[in-house]
């Protein structure tokens, strides 16, 4: 399911329309609705709740003992060697599939993957998605790719080599700054659009619009 209706697109691809007149830098824009499936992170959650399980089982075996007596019948017995790694086992599995299960949907799973692993996983996709899309696309390599993720809350701006050279990263932080103002409150075309806007001001002072200039790169939304 598309994430922006038609009318929203439009706002986008407007605001890059008209950024681009001052520059001869090409903006791409991005949306995706997450930039990684993160399985590798809900395995480690997975896998060390399993063991912490079964090292509190270890530790005082008594209490599951107890439980589980209880839900057989109640009668108390004597747990052989075998019974007690059976029930570790048992205890370590049934832990794994829980906590695997349970970060199957999105709210939990994303409130378990620390801020940095989210922001790198994005950094790389945007990375990804700038070398395929915008980097050296340009006939002047003035390329730049906004790129927001929607499960992660988190954007980034991008630049081709020449601008990097001349425009330090801090530079961007406006744009950023921006566009996450309107997209906190819900207007995701608004903010992106607001991103484009501060990004081609930047871009038309060091990178002016000449008169041989040709719009080379889409001005349209690409939705992930």
């Amino acid at each position: 399911m598309p994430i922006l209706d038609a009318a929203q697109h439009k706002i986008v691809s407007d605001a890059v329309g008209k950024a681009e007149l001052t520059t001869s830098g090409e903006i791409v824009t991005v949306l995706a609705e997450r930039s990684d499936g993160y399985s590798d992170v809900a395995l480690v959650w997975a896998a060390a709740l399993s063991f912490t399980a079964m090292s509190v089982f270890a530790f005082i075996p008594q209490p599951f003992m107890d439980i589980w007596d209880w839900l057989v019948g109640g009668w108390m017995h004597d747990w052989t060697t075998g019974e007690t790694a059976t029930m570790t086992i048992a205890l370590g599995l049934i832990t794994f599939v829980l906590i695997w299960l349970v970060q199957q949907w999105d709210p939990i799973r994303f409130l378990l993957i620390p801020g940095p692993v989210k922001s790198q996983r994005v950094r790389e996709r945007a990375m990804r998605h700038f070398k395929v899309g915008a980097e050296k696309r340009t006939h002047g390599r003035t390329g730049v790719l906004i790129y927001l993720s929607m499960q992660e809350h988190r954007a980034e701006i991008v630049a081709d080599e020449p601008i990097a050279e001349k425009v330090a990263a801090e530079v961007w932080g406006e744009a950023m700054a921006d566009m996450l103002v309107e997209i906190g409150k819900g207007c995701t075309a608004e903010g992106i659009a607001a991103g484009v806007r501060d990004v081609g001001k930047v871009l038309s002072e060091h990178f002016p619009r000449d008169e041989n200039d040709t719009n080379e790169l889409p001005d349209r939304l690409i939705e992930l």
